[in-house]
């Protein structure tokens, strides 16, 4: 986390990326930039990560970054069990085609 400063200020840019990894796992897949995907897809797979340890340290450390409670339950009730086998790359970023505003490229992330 931190590599790329996406045209914000600290404060800024750490609360769109924790909305964004919220809306993720409560969406299952979201629609962003590519620079923005690729910073929340590194914080995206520490949180399933996490998950899929399921004790109450991972848990707390899991809501001391997302949003709302209930999407931390989903984490480790649904989507943490689901990806116990997988060792790793638990999203997928598809391209989608330019932005029609700005003409930035726009991805689709989601979880695989």
């Amino acid at each position: 986390m931190g590599y790329r400063k996406l045209g914000r200020n600290t404060g800024h840019r750490k609360a769109m990326l924790r909305n964004l990894v919220t809306s993720l796992f409560q969406n299952e897949r979201i629609e962003t930039t590519e620079p923005r995907a690729k910073e929340v897809k590194s914080i995206a797979e520490k949180m399933v990560t996490l998950a899929k340890k399921d004790e109450l340290a991972a848990r707390r450390l899991a809501l001391q970054y997302i949003y709302k409670e209930e999407v931390v339950r989903k984490l480790f009730s649904n989507i943490g069990p689901k990806y116990i086998d997988r060792p790793g790359g638990y999203t997928r970023i598809v391209k989608k085609g330019p932005r029609r505003g700005d003409a930035a490229d726009m991805v689709l992330l989601e979880l695989v």
